[in-house]
This record gives C-alpha cells, sequence and structure tokens, in this order.
C-alpha cells in the first residue's frame, strides 16, 4: 500500500523523466554548427555531444537515428502531384521521398562512397 502523496510504482520512473528540464542555448552561428558538425562526425546528437562535452553521462548512439520531417496535408498533396501520386497514398509518397533522398545524398561530397 502507497502512503499518501507518493506515486504508484509505474509512475515513479516517468516522474524522474518529468523532473528533468531542457533548456535552449543561444549561441553565435559558428558556434553552434562546430558542436553540430562535430556530433554528426561522432555519429551522434548535438544535445550528447554538449552532455559529453560537460562531462555528463551520455549514451554514445541516437537510440533510434533518422531523419524527420512535419508533413501537413498540403505537403502531401504538393508531393503527390511532383511524384505524380494520391495525396492520400502516404506510404508510396514517403517511398519516393526515400528515393530522391537517397539520391541526393548519393551524389554528396559528404556521401562515402
Amino acid at each position: 500500500m502507497m502512503s499518501k502523496g507518493e506515486l504508484p510504482k509505474k509512475w515513479q520512473q516517468s516522474a524522474k523523466v518529468v523532473k528533468a528540464v531542457q533548456i535552449a542555448f543561444d549561441m553565435d552561428s559558428k558556434l553552434q554548427y562546430s558542436i553540430r558538425r562535430s556530433a554528426l562526425d561522432e555519429g551522434i546528437s548535438p544535445s550528447e555531444k554538449i552532455r559529453d562535452l560537460l562531462e555528463l553521462p551520455t549514451h554514445k548512439k541516437p537510440k533510434r537515428p533518422r531523419l524527420t520531417v512535419s508533413l501537413s496535408n498540403e505537403d502531401y498533396m504538393q508531393l503527390g502531384l511532383r511524384y505524380n501520386i494520391s495525396a492520400e497514398n502516404q506510404l508510396e509518397i514517403k517511398k519516393c521521398v526515400i528515393e530522391e533522398l537517397t539520391k541526393f545524398a548519393s551524389n554528396n561530397e559528404y556521401f562515402e562512397k
């Protein structure tokens, strides 16, 4: 039985996460670029690089290394027109986007061939 004011056991881990506070740093764009580039070269996120620089515990590798973009219904309509696919066929649009991004990356000077 829990005492008054005590969280249930299954919520206690979540309470620790809630106590974490994200902070943002306003820095010169050259400094930001340097930190971001260093993180990218090491295959970690910029926040993990900052934690590393501050000698705080890190995960070393992103849990789910991926790129994200938010797409609205209007974006899907525009991409549907671009790829000649119905805007409702979001899976096929996603495949075309991946193909286009892969082509870009393959032709980019940073891509290791």
